[in-house]
């Protein structure tokens, strides 16, 4: 076997290790994403149900609970506490009165958004620190994920 042989082995890529390095990555980089946006006065069950709210308007407790993957009574509680924060309300539906609509409020959004830019605020620092080459890099990682996600 040829050095040249010997290095491209020593240097090949593996699909498989690839994907599971990078859901590695993946799950870190969000767990960080909470943590920089995080708030200790909520949990973090009940933060992440308000951020699915936030980003899809109104629902219900049965629909939240199928979303976040919890029992419809779990996701009765969390939406408890975040209606008694007034960072969510509850209101009748007006088409099926078993029913509850869950919206988020004023102070919910702020609250979402407050979130949002600490996390965006920690990636770029966090990026910043990074030297040109590498941040080049992380940009074009990221067309490349876009591309796969397309």
């Amino acid at each position: 076997m040829s050095s040249t042989q010997a290095g491209s082995q020593r240097t090949a890529v593996s699909p498989l290790q690839t994907a599971i390095d990078l859901r590695t990555v993946v799950a870190r980089l969000l767990r960080r994403f909470r943590e920089a946006g995080a708030d200790s006065s909520i949990t973090p069950s009940q933060a992440s149900a308000l951020s699915r709210l936030g980003k899809g308007g109104v629902s219900t407790v049965s629909a939240l609970a199928l979303a976040e993957k919890v029992r419809p009574q779990s996701m009765a509680a969390t939406v408890e506490a975040l209606e008694h924060l007034g960072l969510v309300t509850r209101s009748q539906d007006p088409h099926d009165g078993r029913r509850q609509i869950i919206e988020v409020t004023a102070t919910g959004r702020a609250r979402i958004e407050g979130q949002r830019e600490a996390a965006a605020a920690w990636l770029e620092e966090s990026l910043g620190a990074l030297g040109a080459d590498e941040l080049r890099t992380v940009a074009a990682a990221t067309v490349i994920l876009e591309r796969m996600l397309a």
